[in-house]
């Protein structure tokens, strides 16, 4: 008989600096350096790396991973566009949209950790209520961040299946 999941202490959101390799772009680096990346989210959906890995191009070309997501997935800036994408796997060329500049991602973090915890009990009555109102959240910081297939589209789905109900302080 398995024992239930310990709950998490609730999420607080904070700002990490980071270290930039050389090769990212300067205006990226110093966003990085400056004003630094969310701390984390919850659970694995979001984990700062130590150490953001520039790859995928030189100059105005590549991208900046500063996260993990999930078990391989990355989270990363596109350099061309400045865009935050998800990565599926280290080894993929495909990307899914997460918010369309760094500013908008943190600020989309910081709400979505403020509306935690996300369901009054744990009874799977509500769920969909609270993913719609962190949909309505995310979308209110950034138009582009449902974008479909994308990272907070997937979230929101995640918490309106109940994903989250273990989680809760």
């Amino acid at each position: 008989m398995s024992q239930p999941l310990p709950k998490l202490p609730k999420p607080e959101f904070g700002l990490v600096a980071v270290e930039v390799p050389y090769e990212v772009p300067t205006p990226i680096a110093v966003d990085l350096r400056e004003t630094g990346i969310p701390g984390g989210l919850i659970g694995y959906e979001y984990r700062p790396l130590s150490e953001p890995v520039y790859f995928g191009g030189s100059g105005e070309r590549g991208l900046v991973a500063i996260a993990t997501n999930g078990l391989f997935g990355r989270i990363a800036i596109d350099v061309a566009s400045g865009h935050v994408v998800q990565i599926p796997n280290v080894q993929s060329s495909t990307t899914h949209h997460v918010n369309r500049d760094l500013d908008s991602f943190r600020r989309c973090i910081a709400a979505v950790i403020a509306r935690f915890p996300f369901y009054a009990d744990g009874d799977g009555e509500g769920f969909e209520e609270v993913a719609e109102e962190l949909r309505e959240l995310v979308s209110g910081i950034d138009g582009t961040a449902l974008a479909n297939d994308g990272f907070w589209e997937t979230f929101c789905d995640d918490v309106a299946i109940g994903d989250y109900a273990d989680w809760d302080a």
